[in-house]
């Protein structure tokens, strides 16, 4: 993976859908503004589209910004509103499970031993 992963502090999901349209700017906006977070703390950032076949991965890296987009040709990303809350955090291997198209919120996934981002 290009991201060095090592300098991930959180991995945050939007609970709603976003227009798949925003870029980098429009994203940053509803990070700062709707999450009331720090864009800027080397977290990831996902969402996802209404239909929930396609996310966006927003990263900021020391010098710039990266933007990630994956498609699923199958299925959806199963992602849930957790209690209320607009924005989730998620551990490394809920990361790879959602980018497999796999479930991640289930509380028996958290003691898990944590693998490598991006395995």
């Amino acid at each position: 993976m290009i991201i060095n992963t090592n300098e991930i502090n959180q991995i945050y999901v939007a609970a709603h859908y976003v227009d798949m349209r925003k870029q980098i700017d429009g994203l940053i906006v509803i990070v700062n503004a709707q999450f009331n977070m720090n864009i800027l703390d080397h977290s990831l950032f996902i969402f996802t589209n209404k239909a929930r076949n396609r996310l966006k991965i927003l990263y900021y890296e020391s010098n710039g910004f990266w933007l990630l987009t994956k498609r699923l040709e199958h299925g959806r990303f199963k992602i849930f509103e957790e209690d209320g809350k607009h924005v989730n955090s998620i551990n490394q291997n809920q990361l790879n499970w959602l980018l497999e198209g796999l479930e991640y919120s289930s509380k028996k996934y958290d003691k898990i031993k944590e693998k490598p981002i991006f395995v």
